[in-house]
């Protein structure tokens, strides 16, 4: 359910986000480098995933991710970053990522989950050589990319974002323990694809997304921020 400003959960109307107009969330958010941007509320954080018809529907009745079709010997990338999951997803309209549903986490959990990174790839800046990122590959987890970000018609910006993939047994925990409530966004997603177009970004609504801070030095030091949050 979406009113005018706000979107609201399918499953529960205690759960909403805030929208607004996209050429105000430009204004809102930096140009270029790299941080964390997604929406945050009170204890809450919000990460988004693309589905097929079955894994969605389990996700959204059971409020957790299983059932046939998911596997949690697979590893799955979750976004903070609406226009980002926009982008992977084709607005909802690439195979087997029909249906866009969001996730509410505490935020304490997204730090636990950061905790567990490291990077996709080898970067010097962040390791000490390749053979000590390679033994923290073998006992870390989650996967961390910084991909260019993207406009609504997909286009890269300067400015980087996160996503973070799951393995193992925090995915286990994310899916079984983490997740506070799972939303079917696939509606309002499906409302606002005729607005991507140029000449019409003015009646596009996103959500309400900002910088999320982070206020561990050493969370930072290990996800690339170098301890800085810039407001």
């Amino acid at each position: 359910m979406t009113t005018q400003n706000t979107f609201y959960s399918p499953q529960n109307k205690d759960f909403f986000i805030p929208l607004e107009n996209y050429l105000q969330y430009v204004e809102n958010v930096p140009k270029t480098g790299k941080y964390v941007i997604g929406y945050e509320q009170n204890d809450y954080i919000v990460f988004y995933q693309a589905y097929k018809n079955s894994i969605a529907n389990f996700a959204v009745a059971n409020q957790k991710l299983g059932g046939n079709d998911f596997s949690y010997e697979r590893m799955s990338w979750i976004k903070p970053n609406f226009l980002w999951m926009m982008f992977r997803c084709g607005w909802a309209e690439k195979e087997n990522q029909e249906r866009v549903l969001a996730f509410w986490i505490k935020k304490i959990d997204f730090l636990d989950i950061l905790k567990q990174s490291v990077f996709t790839h080898f970067d010097s800046n962040m390791y000490a050589d390749e053979e000590t990122w390679k033994n923290l590959l073998t006992t870390h987890k989650v996967r961390l990319q910084w991909d260019p970000d993207h406009n609504p018609t997909g286009g890269k910006l300067e400015r980087k974002a996160m996503q973070l993939g799951l393995k193992g047994k925090i995915l286990e925990k994310f899916g079984q323990e983490y997740i506070q409530h799972i939303a079917d966004m696939t509606d309002f997603v499906k409302s606002q694809k005729p607005f991507i177009q140029k000449l019409n970004q003015y009646q596009l609504l996103v959500p309400q997304e900002r910088i999320i801070s982070i206020d561990s030095p050493e969370i930072c030091q290990q996800i690339g921020l170098l301890g800085i949050n810039e407001k």
